[in-house]
């Protein structure tokens, strides 16, 4: 296991994928078909935002105020929600592991439209920052850690590197964060990787769809009609993204929104799970052992596709994320001794 110039590790053996499920596809498209639909039910309560929006916050229990049981924020990637298989299996993961979950839905998402022409973005890391301000405010005593998925765990990671020693989360994980969203918009434009960004797209539209009903925000939103806005993510976030969300162009968004130049600013326990054949993130993306702070720890395997990571074998799948991650939430409780 190879050391950083820092004390940052980079370990490539921890995940063996599943036999049978060795291909990047399989290990990204597998779970969406093989889990149950939503098994944990939760309660959803909307918080009021500072700009008049509003966030949906999903819990299986009430949150109380509990130094021995942390507060684990999930930030889901594009299009997810609660009911996401990722998102349902982490929940009943850490539960297990004694922690406390609370899922932030970005705005619009979960078939809910928000209250602004606005949405989210990659690098919407003002979102969880304000709901992390308010959990702190209700549960002084409890501690605070994030785990984000693919675009909100860029979004996580950007977060603490803007942060830095400021932040409140006492430990994080990202899992199959973009990093560098030039990269990963060309990397959806090649070969089977087109099909996921087809598919994104197609639900990001029914999301403006079901937003444009109302005829105060539609008016101002571009036109859903243009299908060349829909042909790529580089044409969407040129024409929805951007000027939405106070953005000059497509390249000003990729390069402000991008966490990867931000990874050496982290002051806190960080955990990045990464997989070199993610069919939604270019190699080059992924950060070098110099390119983040000695507060982060880089596992970095040569399989796992997207958000995958399965191993076990076909006919018993085990999902390695779910014992990875409150491994290392417990490895890096507040106060927990060496």
């Amino acid at each position: 296991m190879p050391s950083s110039p820092h004390s940052s590790l980079v370990r490539t053996e921890a995940f063996r994928p599943a036999i049978g499920l060795g291909n990047c596809h399989l290990q990204t498209i597998f779970p969406r078909y093989h889990r149950p639909r939503p098994w944990i039910h939760t309660q959803c309560q909307w918080l009021q935002t500072p700009d008049g929006d509003r966030l949906a916050l999903h819990t299986p229990a009430p949150l109380r105020d509990d130094a021995s049981a942390p507060i684990v924020l999930i930030l889901h990637g594009l299009e997810g929600s609660v009911e996401s298989p990722y998102v349902q299996g982490i929940m009943q993961a850490l539960k297990a592991s004694g922690f406390q979950v609370a899922v932030m839905h970005f705005r619009g998402c979960g078939g809910v439209p928000n209250l602004l022409p606005r949405a989210y973005h990659s690098g919407d890391s003002a979102d969880p920052r304000w709901l992390a301000g308010h959990l702190r405010e209700r549960f002084p005593a409890t501690p605070l850690m994030a785990v984000g998925y693919s675009l909100g765990g860029n979004v996580l990671l950007k977060w603490l590197g803007e942060d830095a020693e400021q932040s409140p989360l006492s430990a994080a994980i990202s899992v199959s964060a973009p990093l560098d969203l030039h990269a990963s918009s060309r990397r959806l434009q090649q070969g089977f990787s087109r099909v996921y960004q087809r598919h994104l797209l197609s639900s990001l539209r029914d999301s403006l769809r079901r937003k444009a009903q109302n005829p105060e925000l539609a008016h101002k939103m571009p036109k859903l009609d243009e299908a060349r806005y829909f042909s790529s993510f580089r044409h969407f976030d040129d024409h929805f993204t951007a000027p939405l969300h106070g953005f000059a162009d497509v390249d000003d968004y990729y390069t402000r929104a991008s966490s990867k130049p931000l990874l050496k600013h982290i002051q806190i326990p960080t955990l990045i799970l990464h997989a070199a054949d993610d069919p939604f993130v270019c190699r080059s993306a992924i950060p070098e052992p110099h390119e983040v702070s000695p507060s982060v720890t880089l596992e970095i395997s040569k399989q796992g596709g997207h958000v995958g990571f399965i191993s076990g074998s076909l006919w018993r799948p085990q999902y390695w994320l779910e014992a990875r991650i409150p491994q290392f939430f417990l490895d890096n409780m507040p106060n927990c001794p060496e």
